[in-house]
């Protein structure tokens, strides 16, 4: 397989903007206005309530927010470092972290004295460059949960309690595989766990798909190679080696995707990044259950005709529940226009009086305690239990939590490994094949 380094990406990038697209748009900046991007339209309204407390304590600055999707997003503040029409400042995600980093575009924020000890445990650790330096406030966090419908739970005689205490091994796949074998029904109203059941004409299964995961599987495989005890590379932060050929990563895909075999787990066929990805499943009935984020807690919970609920992810074979905790943060480009502007917004963004704004819409945990305290009040303000998200940062006895593999290459990574995971989950390709896989990412690395 070819490869294809950040450095020939980037080039790509510049390339296309030099024959077609080098125009841009121009960011807007000056020194009373502080330009800000992100992607989530949910947040928008929070944020711009955060830009006027943030006004009024700053007379004679203005914010100006920006909201694209998520994929436009990435493209046009790619090609804006090249062009130079980049933000002030924009939201960041760990996935992106060390590319941003490797290109030195991302101004370095030692001096915003941020504390790990003022947010959520590791948020504000895991935006530590290599060089030692701060490139990240932290800005917000999540979790990855079971939303099951509680209907479909009912008439498979299934209770909270229940669909709350599952375990799981790779093996015979313990409660939870029963739990989903049984939510699963076919054309005939067999479920999966009876005699008869019908694999290749099945009318509900019992779990969404979200597709082969890429590299990191967090709305997939993550809840359970996690509480497998793996890791994604040798060390927690930078890594140098990948670990995609562990017998543990292994075996634990292997009986995963062995569930679409088996009829419990929808096929690869059903998922769609566009317009069929897992919550769209369980809203059409499709699916009685699915792994998937806190940011979509409200997605979920606006199903018209669907009672959806939710519980924490499955104890594994570690003896402890797992769940990647992602943390998004807010950084300042390198190019900026009104740096001392944008420090005095990331500060303001990073501090319990936003974070407490932000929590207040309910519509994602906020990175300071404060901050999520807010955000589940309004949850509950809401009809909302938000336990199985909040539970892994309450309890680090029972739960582990783990972020994105945080090292160089990382889309490289991405590209390498998406056709594989994909290839093992559609068509069978075998799990042995991730060896070939891990050592074509680790000589990546190794450049």
């Amino acid at each position: 397989m070819r490869l294809r380094t950040l450095t020939a990406l980037t080039g790509a990038l510049t390339l296309s903007l030099l024959t077609g697209c080098a125009k841009g748009d121009s960011t807007g900046a000056s020194a009373s206005t502080v330009t800000y991007w992100l992607w989530d339209a949910n947040q928008l309204p929070a944020y711009q309530a955060c830009a006027k407390g943030f006004e009024t304590e700053n007379p004679g600055l203005k914010v100006r927010i920006t909201q694209l999707g998520w994929s436009d997003y990435w493209t046009k503040l790619t090609a804006g470092f090249i062009a130079g029409t980049q933000p002030d400042v924009f939201t960041d995600h760990i996935q992106k972290f060390g590319q941003f980093a490797d290109l030195k575009v991302l101004e370095p924020l030692d001096d915003l004295d941020i504390k790990e000890s003022d947010y959520q445990p590791g948020l504000a650790a895991n935006w530590i460059g290599q060089d030692g330096h701060r490139y990240g406030a932290p800005k917000d966090w999540d979790t990855v949960a079971l939303f099951y419908n509680d209907k479909m739970a009912k008439s498979a005689g299934l209770t909270a309690e229940q669909l709350g205490s599952l375990s799981w091994n790779p093996e015979d796949g313990g409660t939870f595989e029963k739990a989903i074998a049984h939510l699963t029904v076919d054309r005939n109203g067999k479920r999966g766990d009876e005699p008869g059941f019908d694999k290749n004409n099945v009318k509900v299964y019992g779990l969404a798909t979200n597709g082969g995961g890429f590299a990191d599987g967090q709305t997939q495989w993550s809840p359970f190679t996690g509480s497998a005890g793996w890791s994604y590379t040798d060390k927690a932060r930078w890594g140098t080696k990948y670990q995609y050929d562990s017998n543990t990563f292994q075996s634990v895909v292997n009986w995963y995707f062995g569930l679409a075999k088996k009829g419990y787990l929808a096929p690869f066929s059903d998922y769609n990044i566009q317009s069929n990805q897992a919550n769209t499943q369980v809203a059409a009935g499709r699916a009685a259950t699915a792994f998937d984020g806190a940011w979509m807690i409200s997605t979920y919970d606006g199903f018209k005709g669907r009672d959806i609920k939710s519980a924490p992810t499955p104890i594994g074979p570690s003896g402890k529940r797992a769940t990647m905790m992602n943390g998004l943060a807010d950084s300042i480009t390198k190019a900026s226009r009104n740096k001392a502007g944008a420090r005095k917004w990331v500060a303001y963004l990073a501090s319990d009086e936003c974070q407490r704004a932000v929590g207040a819409y309910g519509v994602v945990f906020p990175a300071t305690p404060a901050g999520t305290e807010a955000a589940v009040a309004a949850y509950e303000k809401k009809g909302i239990d938000v336990s199985a998200f909040t539970q892994a940062v309450a309890d680090r006895k029972d739960f582990r939590t783990f972020s994105f593999p945080i090292t160089d290459y990382a889309a490289d990574v991405q590209a390498l490994m998406q056709p594989e995971m994909e290839a093992i989950y559609g068509t069978g390709k075998p799990v042995s094949s991730l060896d070939e896989t891990n050592d074509q990412i680790n000589l990546i690395l190794d450049q």
